[in-house]
């Protein structure tokens, strides 16, 4: 037996050379199918608008055909514990959110992911703030008057969102631990049906993304407050922005960007964060992008991993401290 140790080790060598040749040309050939794109929100929402604007451009980029595949559900989690159980060879990527990736670590106990270590980041696509608002015949013009407002009657003012942990509610919360106050959260199954609640004047007020918030606004159907951004924003030049207020916390970005399974080679992941970066400088997507109130992203990894991990320290430390738990 001993004699034919020697062979058996040149056989394992030879398998090992033609694995590792043939994963390096696999990287360098990438991508020769389709890829996947996953989506963890439902058909023709915000995110689903955006991955199919990008993933369009990217495929002209990659000569590939980029599928998009909704996989909506428990706030966005569904969709990206898929992405992050598929194989990592660069043929599934999706959008990676807000809530998904910083927020529902912390809301959900039982989170069957774990954004640090079973997803990769690719690139930041954009972000966007939110704006308070409340309806036109509200007495409240200002910060400062719902503040006073939540001091003199706590437990009155009322603000509605989406649904539990999501940036509408999380931006409220967030203003309550600064401002020092206590409003009730009413939560809905669509943030359309918050902002429908607030223009029938059924709650007080309530944080939108701009894209959405700014038709009501135009059409004087809603009445803005303040924006959640560090600096105001060229659509709505007279609107102040928190920090402005007197409360610089309440800085909110609702972010997406691309993700992968944990394992995809830095080829590959190098590779796609190019392509995403070509594709973000197309002057249409580019002119879209900013119509709505949103920052453009790009950048490397590296930039985008870093703000997811600075994210979720922020939004970990909000939820436990207004003790949020999931419907």
């Amino acid at each position: 037996m001993p004699a034919f140790r020697p062979i058996t080790l040149l056989l394992l060598a030879i398998i090992s050379t033609l694995f590792a040749v043939n994963t390096s040309w696999a990287q360098s050939n990438y991508p020769n199918k389709p890829i996947n794109f996953i989506v963890p929100y439902g058909a023709g929402g915000g995110a689903d608008s955006r991955s199919r604007q990008i993933a369009q451009k990217m495929s002209v980029v990659l000569q590939q055909p980029i599928i998009v595949d909704n996989k909506p559900g428990a706030g966005g989690n569904i969709g990206t514990e898929y992405i992050a159980r598929a194989a990592p060879d660069g043929y599934t990527i999706g959008m990676g959110n807000f809530a998904p990736m910083a927020v529902n670590k912390t809301l959900f106990g039982n989170l069957r992911y774990n954004p640090e270590t079973d997803l990769t980041p690719i690139v930041l696509i954009e972000k966007g703030p939110l704006i308070l608002m409340v309806n036109p015949s509200s007495p409240y013009k200002t910060v400062q008057d719902i503040v006073a407002a939540a001091k003199a009657k706590p437990g009155e003012l009322t603000f509605s969102s989406g649904g539990i942990g999501g940036s509408h509610q999380l931006s409220a919360e967030l203003f309550k631990q600064s401002a020092g106050i206590d409003m009730i959260h009413v939560p809905y199954k669509s943030g359309s049906a918050g902002l429908t609640d607030l223009m029938a004047g059924n709650v007080t007020m309530m944080f939108d993304q701009m894209y959405s918030a700014m038709p009501s606004i135009k059409a004087d159907k809603l009445r803005a407050i303040a924006i959640t951004s560090k600096k105001r924003s060229p659509l709505l030049p007279n609107l102040p922005t928190f920090a402005e207020a007197g409360y610089p916390k309440v800085e909110v970005l609702n972010w997406q960007g691309l993700i992968a399974p944990k394992g995809t080679p830095k080829a590959i992941i190098d590779k796609l964060n190019a392509a995403a970066n070509e594709a973000l400088k197309d002057p249409q997507l580019r002119e879209l992008m900013l119509s709505q109130g949103n920052e453009i992203g790009g950048g490397a990894p590296a930039d985008f991993a870093a703000l997811i991990k600075s994210e979720a320290a922020k939004w970990s430390a909000v939820v436990k401290i207004a003790n949020i738990k999931p419907e």
